[in-house]
């Protein structure tokens, strides 16, 4: 295996490296090199020793990355950008879902393909609902990674906080309006980095940014909806459906509105959050269907592990005995074939030289 990372954060793989030689798994099984040139890229991805791509990133480097293999025949799965909807129905513990609401939005600074970008709030607690989550934001602090008191620290890099603010100004251009909270931590930013403060935006529509596009930061922009019916409409209103989330009380009515949202991976009461223990916690209800979500997929989906691994196919031919059977085929006359010790007699069974194998590295 050999990973790539990011230009942005070239540690971190050499970190992913040390870990499994700790474990125990020899060395170089799992490679790694820096690289920043698509003309290399290219040419390791055309290479006939790579047999599966696996790649995370933007949407315009999925489609360079697909382009790039499209003349071989290769799995190649792509995890790329989301404008990730949640929304909640009238019916919720507001205070509980703001809570929820403003993690799944900023954890990591909004730096997430599955962090929630965009909010639809039912008419009848559309209200309430942002006073719980002006509560919520109150008490956030943003400061310096190195402080364990610190919840929001800076984004990526300069570039990425230039985007986040562009999209903050181009919403209240287009008439939404800042209620983010009064937060002295958000009022005195450090000075050196690329911080943004967590900022919640209402009177959004689908004509700003914000909601148009992938953000990448801490903004939560709050959209008013009438019913069901409306928010749907508005959360598949986007080419970037990653994850998505809807908040009610009735599972039953969270089901069968979960089957009309176009997302690879949609939760109920839970969004996307970053969790150490995730295959001991118990089983997420999610809805799998977009093939650019199989990184995010393979949390919860036993079905993705297929798109990771080749099978060994054996082949065996026809044998006389079994077509002598009352039923034609092999599922369906198990019993007839099977001895009193529970083992099918040698003579039904072909000789060696009639097997056919096919493998797949």
């Amino acid at each position: 295996m050999i990973l790539k990372p990011s230009p942005q954060t070239p540690t971190v793989v050499e970190q992913v490296s040390s870990i499994f030689l700790e474990a125990g798994l020899p060395r170089n099984v799992l490679q790694y090199f820096h690289c920043g040139s698509l003309v290399n890229l290219e040419t390791i991805i055309r290479s006939p020793l790579i047999n599966h791509i696996c790649f995370t990133g933007s949407v315009a480097g999925g489609l360079a990355v697909q382009k790039a293999a499209a003349d071989r025949i290769v799995n190649v799965g792509l995890e790329l950008g989301g404008n990730d909807a949640a929304y909640v129905r009238q019916d919720v513990d507001l205070a509980w879902v703001a809570e929820e609401i403003v993690d799944g939005a900023i954890f990591n600074s909004g730096q997430s393909c599955c962090s929630i970008e965009r909010v639809y709030v039912h008419e009848k607690v559309h209200d309430a609902f942002i006073q719980e989550i002006k509560k919520v934001l109150a008490n956030y602090r943003v400061g310096d990674p190195f402080n364990e008191k610190t919840q929001i620290g800076p984004v990526i890099s300069q570039k990425a906080r230039e985007n986040i603010l562009s999209h903050i100004e181009d919403a209240i251009k287009g008439g939404a309006r800042d209620e983010t909270p009064a937060n002295t931590t958000f009022d005195n930013l450090p000075p050196v980095g690329n911080f943004v403060k967590p900022t919640l935006l209402t009177g959004v529509t689908h004509s700003m940014r914000v909601m148009a596009e992938e953000t990448f930061g801490p903004v939560i922009p709050v959209m008013k909806v009438k019913d069901d019916s409306e928010a749907i409409r508005w959360m598949n209103d986007s080419d970037l459906g990653l994850t998505a989330s809807v908040w009610t009380k009735d599972v039953a009515t969270g089901e069968k509105l979960i089957q009309e949202i176009e997302a690879g991976t949609v939760f109920i009461n839970r969004a996307d959050y970053p969790s150490p223990v995730s295959f001991a916690e118990p089983p997420v209800l999610c809805c799998c269907s977009a093939p650019c979500c199989s990184c995010m997929i393979s949390q919860f989906c036993s079905q993705s592990l297929f798109f990771f691994f080749s099978f060994d196919c054996i082949l065996y031919p026809y044998v006389p005995r079994l077509l002598a059977s009352p039923h034609s085929n092999l599922l369906s006359s198990h019993r007839t074939l099977h001895g009193p010790d529970g083992r099918i007699p040698e003579e039904v069974l072909p000789s060696a030289d009639l097997v056919s194998t096919s493998s797949s590295s």
